[in-house]
């Protein structure tokens, strides 16, 4: 899937469950690889590993059995090496990344799971599009995510764009393909577009069948085995910034409160320990900034998301997607609002709400400060940086004015240093 311009692109790591949760789907599962899943109806299904890997886990034995049970196999218009087989496919993996694989069905993501649990490396049926799957030692303890959904297509697409976005840029400029930022095992999307992976003939002759380990026995959900993994609100912390106005974590609202992978607390607690990763940098943000924020994130994913997806829907019942601008449109639409979702949703992990003052008239982030120079009066709303818009008077706490007026009460004179300038300015009120 080509990713466009790459904004957006913030370097995290979204479990299978966080991705289908990123865009709007309920997840459930996770189950082990192997287990059955009694879903019937159509959806989207996501594969991943246990735990993320700096370089590509290839089983060489696996792409040898390939090689020689496949005679028709070719990389690059010649007969591969196992070493060479082995080289192109690492050239595909994403270091740190969970997810190797997104699949979707229009009739049984029940059947479609089955099915790439019986399909081998190289083998037609019952369906090879997760066979890359089989070249990854551990693959029998991945576990698979799923999410059921009447529109299968284009919420896979939608999942496609939500990983590309969380994969950095120069993971994805390191890639064989970089114009196609895909989970490893993916070799194409539902809209056709292809890794440019140079293999051919990689699939056994109609009816028969390549050699491979017996396999795995059907295993238990993994809900099974740690507790129930459906998502619950999560409480409000409490803390206060090192050196900075005092604040509160705010974090997600009750709809966005589940955790990165989708699973409740009292699962987590039953998990090992994962290793300690730095703590995300916070972004101070006033009440009403924190309000606004939720406020649209609840209309991109309740009012603009269905309506893109019925248009990329649409667009794509026009035929041929070589040559459909329409699609192509809206696919560039629904790839902007993702990212745009996940924008908002980082903002939201991350902001901490400033206090109300702790005395009556002293200015904090959300004050809004009258301030006259030189007997002309401007108004400042004081505001988080990512709430600034200094053309309707809101201004960073961190700015220079900023800086200047915080914990200041009317009455004071302060002084604002600017490159090259000091603005000298008496605080009028403080509301």
């Amino acid at each position: 899937m080509t990713d466009g311009s790459g904004r957006g692109r913030a370097g995290t790591r979204l479990s299978g469950g966080a991705l289908l949760r990123a865009v709007g789907l309920e997840p459930d599962g996770p189950v082990l690889w192997g287990a059955q899943v009694a879903s019937r109806v159509s959806g989207v299904l996501v594969v991943e590993l246990p735990q993320p890997h700096e370089s590509a886990p290839i089983d060489t034995s696996a792409l040898r059995r390939w090689i020689e049970g496949v005679p028709s196999l070719r990389l690059d218009d010649r007969r591969p090496t196992v070493n060479e087989l082995a080289g192109r496919l690492s050239g595909f993996w994403l270091p740190g990344q969970t997810v190797v694989y997104v699949g979707h069905s229009a009739k049984s993501l029940g059947g479609r799971i089955a099915a790439l649990f019986a399909t081998g490396l190289g083998e037609r049926r019952p369906h090879p599009g997760g066979h890359w799957l089989r070249t990854l030692r551990g693959i029998d303890k991945a576990r698979v995510w799923w999410a059921e959904t009447d529109a299968p297509e284009e919420y896979a697409d939608a999942v496609f764009t939500a990983f590309a976005q969380n994969v950095d840029l120069a993971s994805a400029a390191r890639l064989h393909d970089p114009t196609h930022v895909l989970p490893f095992a993916n070799r194409e999307t539902p809209a056709g577009e292809r890794k440019a992976h140079g293999l051919a003939g990689f699939l056994a002759a109609e009816g028969k069948a390549v050699a491979a380990p017996a396999r795995p026995p059907a295993r238990r959900a993994l809900s099974d085995l740690w507790g129930a993994t459906r998502p619950r609100a999560a409480a409000t912390r409490s803390s206060a910034a090192d050196g900075g106005p005092s604040v509160r974590i705010a974090g997600r609202g009750p709809a966005e409160a589940a955790s990165a992978d989708g699973s409740s607390s009292t699962s987590r607690q039953a998990r090992p320990a994962a290793a300690a990763r730095p703590a995300p940098a916070r972004e101070v943000v006033s009440a009403d900034g924190l309000a606004r924020l939720r406020t649209e994130l609840d209309h991109l994913i309740n009012v603009e998301r269905p309506q893109v997806i019925a248009r990329v829907k649409s667009a794509r019942e026009l035929g041929d997607l070589r040559e459909n601008a329409d699609y192509e449109a809206a696919r560039n639409e629904q790839s902007f609002l993702e990212g745009r979702i996940l924008s908002v949703r980082a903002r939201l992990d991350t902001a901490e709400v400033a206090d109300s003052a702790p005395n009556e008239g002293v200015a904090v982030v959300g004050s809004t400060v009258v301030v006259e120079e030189e007997g002309d009066r401007t108004t400042y709303t004081l505001v988080g940086a990512g709430e600034a818009d200094p053309g309707r008077g809101r201004i960073s706490y961190a700015s220079p004015v900023g800086r200047a007026l915080v914990g200041r009460r009317a009455g004071d004179d302060v002084v604002a240093t600017l490159p090259g300038n000091n603005l000298r300015l008496r605080i009028i009120d403080v509301s």
